[in-house]
């Protein structure tokens, strides 16, 4: 019995934008909003959307993402035909381990998709931070009778250089794209998710890999060649909220807005539709009687004896007596000791923060500003000081200024 649609998750990206904080994590599993990892994001929404088959295709630092999936429980992917699987590039007989680029990457796992026999394929990305009904995706794919369709979003017309653009006609249809133009015709812009009909995509994959001269990749190549062969090609508008989180500064703006779910459109406590996680395991925080704990989310075995404003602190972390942490995004287990001030920045986990260190300080124009951060299991010394622009992976020496 074939599945009507399966899910295909891109999540082999180095995220090399994100510096420090994937030097040793594939990017799908930085921490995000305090109890959740970025993948958490689009496994949710397969759940939420009826999708219980989920191809997860990873190459880089793997490691903490597999055991982090696991058997897929926390998601209730973990059926017995279907679930999530994690797909690591094959060895091929050339020696190389490595997928040369997105389709190349859904090209090696054909097999796995052919044992599902689905009618229909959804390619997402694991490196966004989305809440979006698929379910309703397909709907309109199917209303369309399309061979392909991308979900986009409507972007200020200034920032249309930074996307892919879709040129549409009335009806929805894809009549071209823009990469990053300079002179954009269109401010839709391509979310990287796409559905596929199941024929439609093995065709142009088998193709491309047959295509010495192909980078082997959606955007560059098979979209292209879809729109060449005249495909009834659509885009699905989407209204919700989606955030690319691929630069430092993306990260720590998404995790504010999570403190703000009124304005920002991303609620993680909406229980019509849920984010599901792995969670800790951790007991409760514990807030002393001299703390101060303002507009911020706490997560499970937190010990806070200081200030803390407007910060996310993940499972774990202590804040000693004096110390300031503010616009903050503390990942799980590090220590803010007695006296440190930590402002506008991203501090990975199990980070130690010595007495009196300071770490970036508040944007004075209202700007963004550089936004401080820190890779896991850093020491920054006692006294030391770390400027707003910083990007730390290795330990800091008591009084050094960074």
């Amino acid at each position: 019995m074939g599945k009507e649609m399966i899910a295909m998750l891109l999540a082999g990206g180095q995220g090399s934008r994100l510096h420090v904080l994937t030097q040793k994590l594939a990017k799908p599993a930085v921490p995000f909003g305090g109890k959740y990892r970025i993948i958490d994001f689009p496994l949710s929404n397969c759940v939420n959307s009826g999708i219980d088959t989920v191809g997860i295709l990873t190459q880089y630092q793997p490691l903490v993402l597999n055991e982090y999936i696991g058997n897929g429980q926390p998601w209730d992917l973990d059926r017995l035909h279907g679930g999530v699987h994690v797909l690591p590039p094959y060895q091929q007989a050339s020696g190389s381990d490595w997928y040369k680029g997105t389709a190349n990457a859904i090209y090696q796992n054909l097999s796995f998709i052919e044992s599902y026999d689905p009618e229909y394929v959804i390619i997402l990305s694991g490196d966004q931070i989305c809440k979006q009904d698929y379910s309703d995706f397909l709907r309109f794919h199917k209303k369309k009778n399309a061979e392909f369709s991308v979900a986009v979003m409507e972007v200020p017309w200034e920032e249309t250089h930074r996307f892919g653009l879709a040129v549409t006609r009335e009806d929805d249809s894809i009549i071209e794209f823009q990469e990053k133009p300079k002179d954009p015709k269109s401010n839709l812009a391509s979310m990287g998710i796409y559905i596929f009909n199941w024929d439609i995509l093995k065709k142009y994959l088998i193709e491309d890999e047959a295509d010495p001269n192909s980078e082997n990749d959606f955007g560059n190549n098979i979209i292209p060649n879809l729109l060449k062969d005249g495909r009834r090609m659509y885009a699905y508008h989407f209204q919700g909220y989606w955030k690319d989180v691929g630069t430092i500064p993306a990260l720590w703006e998404a995790n504010m807005e999570v403190l703000d779910p009124e304005h920002s459109g991303i609620n993680l406590f909406d229980d019509d539709w849920k984010v599901y996680s792995r969670n800790s395991g951790m007991h409760g925080h514990t807030v002393s009687a001299d703390a101060v704990v303002r507009n911020s989310m706490i997560t499970d075995g937190c010990r806070i004896k200081g200030t803390v404003r407007h910060s996310i602190l993940f499972a774990g972390v202590t804040v000693e007596e004096g110390a300031v942490v503010e616009d903050a995004v503390i990942m799980g287990g590090t220590v803010i000791k007695k006296g440190a001030v930590v402002k506008h920045c991203i501090i990975a986990e199990n980070v130690v923060i010595g007495e009196g260190a300071v770490v970036g300080e508040i944007p004075t124009d209202g700007g963004n500003g550089g936004v401080a951060t820190i890779a896991a299991g850093v020491y920054v010394g006692d006294g030391a000081k770390i400027s707003p622009d910083a990007l730390i992976d290795e330990n800091v020496k008591d009084g050094e200024v960074r």
